[in-house]
């Protein structure tokens, strides 16, 4: 009884933590989806061997190294030029940074899974390249990559929690905190594995069935 009164006493600011966990997973995503739909526009229909380069070395760049890296070289190492960004941003801008490498190879795969008549049938009827490009392929790679994307969306929820090392007051910085103050580690980790999980499944469940719907739609 003792235990589960110190629970409820620590649920509160847990869930606290969650939240900002998903705020920070929810700013990525956006930015790192538009950061891999514009990489992966421009490895596919660009003939530029030099932007090709340049594109592929960031890529492997950001899926080789870290993203703890990345984020300690954002928050500490732009502070000796002068930039002091809060460690909310700079946790944001990282993992933005290693997710629109992720999702340009994902987009990028989808893009070219589309057979070439897609394109020349929206040139037939008259639309531009943006159009075709926003209208016809896109939807369709989407689609195509609704899985590898759904992964991408729960790792990255996941990954929200090594902004803890820069301070970001997320679940699993506050989770360390309430550990050390407290010394119920059993029970508060066991606490935040409950949350993550109520918000991962959930997010898996929705995507599950959206790509069911999607399939019995075509």
């Amino acid at each position: 009884m003792a235990n589960f009164e110190v629970f409820l006493g620590l649920l509160p600011l847990l869930l606290k933590g969650a939240l900002t966990a998903l705020e920070i997973a929810l700013c990525t995503l956006l930015l790192a989806s538009a950061g891999g739909v514009v990489l992966a526009v421009l490895l596919t229909f660009s003939r530029s061997r030099l932007l090709h380069g340049v594109i592929g070395c960031f890529i492997e760049w950001m899926r080789n190294v870290p993203a703890l890296a990345h984020l300690f070289l954002i928050y500490f190492g732009l502070s000796y030029l002068g930039i002091n960004l809060p460690a909310w941003l700079a946790a944001i801008l990282g993992l933005s940074l290693v997710g629109s490498a992720v999702l340009a190879d994902i987009f990028r795969s989808g893009l070219q899974s589309l057979h070439v008549g897609q394109h020349e049938a929206g040139l037939a009827v008259g639309l531009g390249r943006m159009q075709i490009l926003r209208c016809i392929l896109l939807p369709q790679a989407l689609r195509v990559t609704l899985p590898a994307f759904a992964n991408y969306v729960t790792q990255l929820i996941k990954d929200t929690s090594i902004a803890s090392a820069i301070a970001v007051p997320e679940i699993m910085f506050l989770a360390r905190n309430l550990v050390t103050s407290t010394f119920q580690t059993s029970l508060i980790y066991l606490a935040v594995m409950c949350i993550y999980a109520a918000m991962i499944v959930p997010i898996g469940v929705g995507f599950l069935r959206l790509e069911r719907h999607l399939g019995s739609a075509r």
